[in-house]
């Protein structure tokens, strides 16, 4: 078993920005040659989460309205009371979603269903440079 560790740096717009990362994954586990295992990502910060959707215009935009409506941009928090950032709802949105996902893989494929990515969602009130951990634990190809 072996643990290799890595990021995967983003350049996001904030505000909800809804990136597609499987790709870069799928990238990350054939670089490294991992062939079974787990993958997990984390993005460091508390306004950034992860999760796995459909990655198409209607969910890219209903899950932005469905979290505004538990969780509007516009209400007060006591976090932008005591820090002035206007981003209490980010950091609400981030623990509901999490910072982390994880992923088991097999053949060197992430075992994702059909219509299944996983995506970064940044919901800052600004453009951020994010850099994601990405830990793969596992057996790697042999050769």
């Amino acid at each position: 078993m072996e643990i290799k560790t890595t990021n995967l740096p983003l350049q996001s717009k904030g505000f909800n920005d809804i990136i597609d990362i499987t790709t870069q994954l799928d990238h990350l586990l054939l670089t490294h040659q991992f062939s079974e295992g787990q993958m997990t990502i984390f993005v460091s910060g508390s306004t950034g989460g992860l999760t796995s959707i459909e990655f198409e215009p209607g969910l890219i935009r209903d899950l932005p309205d469905f979290l505004e409506g538990i969780i509007p941009m516009k209400k007060s928090y006591h976090h932008d009371q005591t820090w002035h950032d206007g981003n209490g709802y980010a950091h609400l949105r981030s623990s509901l979603i999490k910072p982390f996902f994880t992923v088991p893989f097999k053949n060197s494929r992430l075992l994702l269903g059909t219509w299944q990515q996983i995506v970064f969602i940044d919901f800052d009130n600004r453009p951020r440079q994010r850099d994601l951990v990405v830990q793969m634990i596992g057996i790697r190809k042999a050769g």
